[in-house]
């Protein structure tokens, strides 16, 4: 057995790419987008054919000029989840618009809009987990969202305030980012590598797993965003790891032994203490994790960007 083989005895395993061929090939249990990754596949000639029938479909719609890249948008997202669905047995998760990451009110409309889409293509809302970014507006958005069963994987999550405050909320899953968190550190103290068993980022979601199962939580742990394939090995036993093609490949052409880091059993015999939080108190401990507000800012841009060149993109195939 690899590796690859091995982990998915322990976690479910998620292809982070918006490539078909990729997920076919590593048969993962979930898929995960963003515009990053949406940007990068519909570029490649092989997707030319969902561009094509989103744009139509879009230019069939009465919308105001102002209005339709920005829905063309939302539909090529969900035409690239509904895709994936055909190819996955579980769920894919499909992003809100990252500059909606302060507006509850906007956030919860975009999730709906996003849900009515795969529903009138015949996709179960059951299927969807809608991303929403881990801001204290996000994590609103989250509780009412959860309250009408629409589920929701929280991103762009660096510390363990957000974490906590995702539970609080009822977040079907959060993804915490490894990789970006080592990248920070590695840039902060001017370094070029970190040993593996110093890795702030897979530090930081052991202390997540540990404080969910202790305090029996029944948000899903879905780490993401990895440099290399040490990091994911370190995670062995967590809820869900979602994993790049290279990754992916990287682990599947490896047969070393791998042990079961994380085990909720020997969480709940931890001391850890319960964390309390309100709005007041959530902002200040987020303030003080220097790193956490850095990438969490960082990422939302990110995001944003690259869903600005998505529009772009997308208005040039309607000329």
């Amino acid at each position: 057995m690899s590796i690859l083989d091995k982990l998915k005895t322990y976690t479910k395993v998620v292809a982070d790419t918006g490539d078909f061929k990729q997920i076919i090939k590593y048969k993962p249990i979930d898929s995960t987008t963003n515009p990053s990754l949406i940007l990068k596949a519909a570029t490649d000639d092989n997707y030319k054919f969902l561009i094509e029938n989103t744009v139509d479909e879009c230019k069939m719609l009465k919308i105001a000029d102002n209005k339709i890249l920005n829905i063309c948008t939302d539909r090529l997202a969900v035409n690239f989840g509904i895709e994936i669905l055909k190819i996955i047995p579980g769920r894919i998760s499909t992003e809100v618009d990252a500059r909606l990451s302060f507006d509850t009110e906007n956030t919860v409309i975009k999730a709906k809009e996003l849900i009515k889409l795969y529903e009138e293509k015949g996709i179960n809302k059951d299927r969807i987990l809608i991303k929403i970014a881990s801001t204290w507006e996000g994590i609103k958005a989250c509780k009412i969202l959860e309250k009408e069963k629409i589920h929701c994987n929280m991103t762009l999550l660096f510390s363990k305030v957000q974490a906590i405050a995702c539970a609080e909320a009822g977040a079907t899953l959060i993804s915490p980012f490894v990789g970006r968190i080592l990248d920070w550190h590695i840039k902060e103290k001017g370094l070029k590598e970190i040993l593996q068993k110093d890795d702030p980022g897979v530090i930081s979601v052991k202390k997540i797993f540990n404080y969910y199962k202790k305090f029996n939580y029944k948000t899903e742990i879905m780490g993401a965003s990895f440099r290399n394939i040490g990091e994911i090995i370190e995670l062995a036993g967590c809820d869900l790891l979602t994993i790049s093609p290279d990754l992916l490949e990287e682990l599947d052409n490896k047969d070393d032994a791998l042990i079961k880091k994380l085990d909720p059993q020997k969480s709940k015999e931890m001391n850890i203490e319960k964390i309390s939080l309100d709005e007041k108190k959530f902002r200040w401990l987020l303030n003080e994790n220097q790193m956490a507000t850095e990438k969490l800012s960082e990422g939302i841009r990110k995001f944003a960007s690259d869903l600005i060149k998505l529009e772009n993109f997308i208005a040039n195939n309607f000329k």
